[in-house]
């Protein structure tokens, strides 16, 4: 397990103390910006294949591929919980938040449901990374997607290699992507929906 993970283990436990710090100022709920959609719950999660992609992906000059606001997210491929394989660029297009997770932390567990609520009431793309390497085996994550109702994509980062891409230390870290690819936001710790919903609706 890489030196990162580590540390994120022991951070995990000090998610909530993020929770108020990250985003200051009122988090009133802006749902009425979203556009309505995924209206019903699935009971299986979502693959590359539910979504409209881009025939052609450009790739972006590697000078502004990065893990700063306004950089091209890196893009990394991982296998699905469902078996199939998807890159984060087959979702070009969509507004994302790429969410870094366990079943172990608490503030993650916290996050969930409202990750799925927002999932769920609105036209939005949450791409789940599990650091599967941390995990007791398959069966937690299965377990855990399974008590909580999740239907968004649930990515395995079975090695670490794209938690240490993106220099994931704390967890729950979420990548707020816009359609062109670009890093919007990044929230270290848990959010609630009202602060989902805010950041996607201040993405083009």
């Amino acid at each position: 397990m890489k030196k990162g993970i580590l540390t994120a283990v022991l951070l995990a436990m000090i998610g909530w103390t993020l929770y108020e710090t990250v985003f200051t100022g009122d988090s009133a709920t802006e749902e009425n910006a979203l556009t309505e959609g995924n209206n019903e719950t699935e009971e299986n999660a979502h693959t590359a294949e539910d979504y409209e992609v881009q025939d052609e992906i450009v790739e972006p000059p590697e000078e502004e591929v990065g893990l700063n606001q306004g950089d091209y997210a890196p893009d990394f491929e991982l296998e699905m919980l469902d078996g199939s394989a998807a890159k984060l660029s087959d979702f070009r297009g969509e507004k994302i938040m790429l969410n870094f997770w366990a079943t172990w932390c608490p503030p993650c567990r916290a996050e969930m449901p409202d990750m799925q609520e927002v999932y769920e009431e609105n036209d939005v793309l949450i791409l789940a990374v599990n650091l599967t390497q941390t995990e007791t085996g398959m069966n937690a994550v299965e377990s855990f997607v399974d008590d909580f109702g999740l239907t968004f994509p649930i990515m395995l980062d079975e090695d670490i290699e794209v938690a240490d891409l993106y220099e994931i230390q704390p967890i729950p870290t979420s990548f707020m992507i816009n359609s062109e690819g670009r890093i919007h936001n990044i929230a270290y710790g848990p959010m609630n929906k009202d602060m989902i919903v805010q950041q996607f609706t201040e993405m083009d």
